[in-house]
């Protein structure tokens, strides 16, 4: 494959190319396209490059996942000028670029406010727990989860960060691949998960050790990636490697 523009990604460049196959009839309606493994190896991509951009197809209804059948052309494309429609989003980032972003940016913000931290600012912590909880039994939408990351970001009592941090998660939100992606998780298990791993956090902060903050954090979203990894692969959970790898933390800061 060709080396990237400054305007393109990796994974846009390989759905592009897969878009202009479907519409020159080499996977004509109701074809299956290969498997990711081997449209990586004729793209000479990593996997994960392929999984973004089938994502990017099927946001555009070009083709259709099929569990345990594969992926199938379900439409052609219309013109050459939609060809770019699915990167003219608000933020076309790939969901796995964008936990990379946020495990740098959230990890950070917790060790600083391990710092900053207050007795309210922990009681805001608390009550997003308790949401948390709630929305837990009642099987109800996740704000819980937006509420603690929010409060760790205002602990730090530095406006900048909090608005970095309400910025990332707007993307998030808004990101079709993201929600695309996210959808594919068919139960709610992970969101206890994720609840024991925010306890971790608090815990952390409630006893201002800003490096065991910093890392319980970076593991959180670690576990995320690791999760939203294993129901990205539509043919397969072993994969060959990440687009965008998790920063290591250095022995300094573990």
């Amino acid at each position: 494959m060709k080396q990237q523009s400054s305007q393109q990604r990796p994974y846009q460049e390989v759905g592009l190319m897969l878009r202009r196959m479907i519409a020159q009839k080499q996977y004509a309606i109701g074809k299956r396209l290969p498997p990711e493994r081997e449209i990586a190896e004729m793209l000479n991509v990593s996997r994960t490059v392929v999984r973004e951009a089938l994502i990017m197809l099927e946001i555009e209804k070009l083709v259709e996942v099929r569990r345990g059948s594969g992926i199938f052309v379900i439409n052609t494309p219309q013109d050459s000028a939609s060809d770019a429609s699915a990167t003219n989003q608000c933020n076309d980032a790939g969901p796995f670029e964008l936990l990379q972003a946020r495990q740098l940016l959230e990890s950070n913000i917790a060790e600083f406010a391990a710092l900053q931290v207050t007795r309210e600012d922990i009681v805001k912590m608390r009550q997003a727990l308790q949401v948390e909880e709630q929305e837990l039994v009642s099987d109800d939408k996740e704000s819980g989860d937006m509420l603690f990351h929010l409060a760790i970001a205002e602990a730090t009592h530095n406006s900048m960060l909090v608005e970095l941090f309400k910025q990332s998660w707007q993307w998030r939100e808004n990101n079709p691949m993201w929600i695309q992606l996210h959808s594919r998780l068919e139960n709610t298990h992970y969101r206890k998960d994720w609840l024991s791993d925010h306890k971790q956090i608090l815990a952390t902060l409630i006893k201002r050790d800003a490096k065991a903050a910093k890392l319980a954090m970076w593991q959180h979203l670690e576990n995320v990636k690791l999760r939203l990894l294993e129901f990205s692969d539509v043919d397969d959970i072993n994969f060959d490697g990440y687009l965008f790898e998790s920063w290591p933390l250095s022995e300094a800061d573990a």
